[in-house]
């Protein structure tokens, strides 16, 4: 880690004030802090951001709020209190960004909606995540990332093709729509610099699904139905083997992914050739798509034949060396692979709290450098410094603020 090349902070001199919970936007305002923006979490001062109590009763500071929160600096308010929704008011005058994703109309009751912070701050880039958009029948109901799976179709092509259901294993509901977010973000604050106004941006959690989906609508407008689900095949139809093969030692994740290409017809020999079946080569069960299709079944018994004498390792070094093909590496062993901290995309941090936490940290390298990470902020860790820095409060008005309850340190 230490030889690791940490990337400049792209955003220095942004302020962003961050009224998130949980994950959807607080993956947002999170990338944000990674690219360098000086991030102020906003909490309440009794227990904060819900994430922070996940775990067990009474462990604070749970590995969920420290995944999704690293690079912040927190500050405590009582937004219940004039004096402390007084406190957010200014220092939206001073922010680029404000960031929220409470209950649908919470943040609007508390007197912080688009249409009064514009006013004070005319540049402001304000953005909110909900889980139905405006106009929906639903757009008063709470979600969660299960709930966008389920409405935004993600579930519905998921899972065995005789099978219910399944929700996929990826938060794309939350994470997969703060990044769509993050990205418009961007979009807007480099057009702020030319017009200097900013920008009401929304997106539901439904709708960010659909974006993610866009092959299987294809699908549904090619043949008038429903796109269905494949488990681990293409559902739009494959080239088999387009599948996922059991490995030696028989443990839930000892598999390998086996997938030949459409697009390229000598995907097939080179295959039968790194398992040692350049017998099949010509045989006019498989020599074209439409046979292996039809003789799909025979086709996985010879792939399973060879996969399962192997481990899952070394069926994608002898496979992927002629056609596409991965090993299914389960989160403990991604964790432990000393590569991904070598190359700093897994880092270690110190938590004044939870101690040493490892965790993943933005994958994109600028200039072949890698987002340093910092340890999620304890509750109200941060109040009289960002106070301090946005504000310019000196240390006797800070305090009168801790002995009123309006601020915890």
């Amino acid at each position: 880690m230490t030889d690791l090349k940490m990337a400049p902070g792209y955003l220095n001199g942004i302020r962003v004030l961050d009224l998130t919970q949980f994950e959807a936007g607080t993956s947002c305002t999170q990338v944000l802090a990674w690219l360098g923006a000086d991030v102020a979490k906003v909490e309440n001062t009794t227990n904060g951001d819900p994430g922070r109590r996940l775990g067990p009763k009474n462990k604070v500071d749970d590995p969920y709020f420290l995944n999704y929160n690293s690079n912040k600096r927190s500050i405590t308010v009582n937004l219940k209190s004039p004096r402390g929704l007084e406190i957010v008011k200014e220092m939206a005058k001073k922010a680029d960004i404000f960031m929220e994703n409470f209950a649908p109309g919470a943040i609007e009751r508390l007197g912080l909606g688009y249409d009064v912070l514009s006013k004070i701050n005319p540049g402001i880039i304000y953005g909110q995540v909900k889980g139905f958009g405006e106009g929906s029948p639903y757009a008063k109901n709470l979600a969660f990332d299960m709930i966008a799976q389920a409405c935004g179709g993600t579930m519905s092509i998921t899972g065995e093709a005789d099978g219910r259901p399944c929700k996929p294993g990826p938060t794309l509901g939350d994470t997969g729509t703060g990044v769509l977010m993050l990205t418009t973000i961007l979009a807007a604050l480099y057009k702020r610099k030319e017009t200097g106004k900013g920008v009401h941006l929304q997106v539901a959690m439904q709708d960010a699904m659909l974006h993610y989906i866009r092959n299987s609508f294809g699908l549904s407008s090619k043949t008038g139905k429903a796109a269905p689900r494949a488990g681990a095949a293409s559902n739009s139809g494959g080239n088999p083997p387009c599948n996922i093969y059991p490995c030696k030692g028989g443990g839930p994740n000892d598999w390998v992914y086996v997938y030949t290409s459409r697009g390229n017809p000598e995907h097939w020999p080179r295959l039968l050739e790194a398992i040692g079946r350049k017998d099949l080569i010509g045989d006019p069960r498989f020599d074209t798509r439409e046979a292996r299709v039809e003789h799909e079944a025979e086709i996985d018994a010879v792939i399973t034949e060879f996969t399962s004498k192997r481990d899952k390792y070394e069926c994608m070094r002898i496979i992927g060396a002629a056609v596409p093909s991965g090993a299914v590496r389960d989160t403990y062993e991604l964790m432990n692979d000393p590569n991904f901290e070598e190359r700093g995309i897994i880092q270690p941090i110190q938590h004044p709290v939870n101690g040493t936490f490892r965790m993943t940290t933005w994958p994109v390298r600028m200039n072949g450098k890698v987002v340093a990470l910092k340890p999620s902020p304890t509750l109200g860790q941060n109040t009289d410094e960002v106070l301090k820095d946005w504000l310019g409060m000196g240390a006797e008005e800070a305090a009168k603020l801790r002995a009123d309850k309006i601020t915890t340190a």
